[in-house]
This record gives structure tokens, C-alpha cells and sequence, in this order.
């Protein structure tokens, strides 16, 4: 069994709770949503292994940075992965519905399976669950609340304007089931 190690940060959009294994990015929380998450009795308060992921974290939400490039870990179903995998190509400061995305990887009847999945999506911000809006292109279901998701895609539109090229970063392959 894996030892898990967590920190939390304060950041633009409220306490941030990174949880994992000292390699690997397992979760990233939002504290002050909807959706807080406790800390276990068996994880131990580790700071240094997620300075990487507070660094670019930080970039991001002050407009300098428009990807991701930490090691993550999704564990999840199948579709889940899949849902998860595909919000990974939402291009920084784009919107896809919830359908949309549910076209996109060959299941075009199961927008509300997509939202369920987005919603248990562990590494929020990284994995840009805030990327999916309805199917009129209005802010729904956010479990960081709907003023964090309009602040994220607010900020990812007024960047996206100014973004130079070689300055995203690229995503980490490593996700397992």
C-alpha cells in the first residue's frame, strides 16, 4: 500500500488540498467548495515533494502559465479515464459542452454519464473539469462552486488573447485505472 502525503496552499481560488505518493499527483481539492475532502488519519503532511505542482499551479492562476507538465495518477473507471483523458485536450481558454465532450470520445448519448464523471474528477484545474459548460454555453455544475469556474475561465479568456507560443507546458502520461 502506498503511503499518501498531502499539503494544502492558499491560492487565488481558496485552500488547495495536493494529496500524493511523493512522486505522483493523486488529488488536487478545492476546500472551500462544494466538494471538500477530509484529510485521512493515515496520510502524513509532506510539503517538499509538491513544490513542482505549486509552482506551476501559482504560474497559472497569475496568467503565466497555460498547461501542466506534473506527473498525475487518475484512478477511476474506464469511462471515467476516458472523460478525464479527453478533458486533458480542452485547449486552455476553449469550452466544450457536456454532449460535446460525450461526442468526442464516441458516446454521443451520455452527456449526463460525462457530468458524473466530471464531477468526480480527483485533480481539479489540472484535469480541466471547469472546461465543460452546457449545452447553451452556460456555467453549470462545478463542485469548486460556480464563482471559482467562472474566475478560471475568466482568467483562461483574457490569457488566451496574449498567449505566446512554447509556454503551455505538456501533460504527464502517466494515468493508471
Amino acid at each position: 500500500m502506498t503511503t499518501l502525503v498531502y499539503t494544502t496552499i492558499d491560492s487565488s481560488i481558496g485552500e488547495l488540498l495536493l494529496l500524493g505518493d511523493g512522486r505522483t499527483l493523486h488529488g488536487l481539492h478545492m476546500q472551500d467548495g462544494r466538494k471538500a475532502v477530509r484529510v485521512e488519519p493515515g496520510w502524513t503532511r509532506f510539503d517538499e515533494p509538491f513544490g513542482d505542482v505549486i509552482e506551476q499551479l501559482r504560474a497559472y492562476l497569475a496568467g503565466r502559465r497555460f498547461g501542466f507538465d506534473v506527473p498525475v495518477r487518475l484512478q477511476g473507471t474506464q469511462f471515467q479515464l476516458r472523460v478525464w483523458n479527453a478533458l486533458r485536450e480542452v485547449p486552455y481558454g476553449e469550452t466544450l459542452s457536456y454532449g460535446e465532450l460525450a461526442g468526442g470520445i464516441g458516446r454521443t448519448e451520455a452527456a449526463r454519464a460525462v457530468g458524473h464523471a466530471n464531477g468526480s474528477n480527483p485533480i481539479s484545474v489540472i484535469v480541466p473539469c471547469h472546461r465543460l459548460v452546457g449545452a447553451d454555453g452556460t456555467l453549470v455544475g462545478y463542485g469548486g462552486g460556480l464563482e471559482r469556474k467562472q474566475f478560471l475561465l475568466s482568467l483562461e479568456a483574457a490569457r488566451s488573447l496574449s498567449r505566446t507560443p512554447g509556454t503551455s507546458g505538456s501533460r504527464s502520461e502517466d494515468v493508471r485505472s
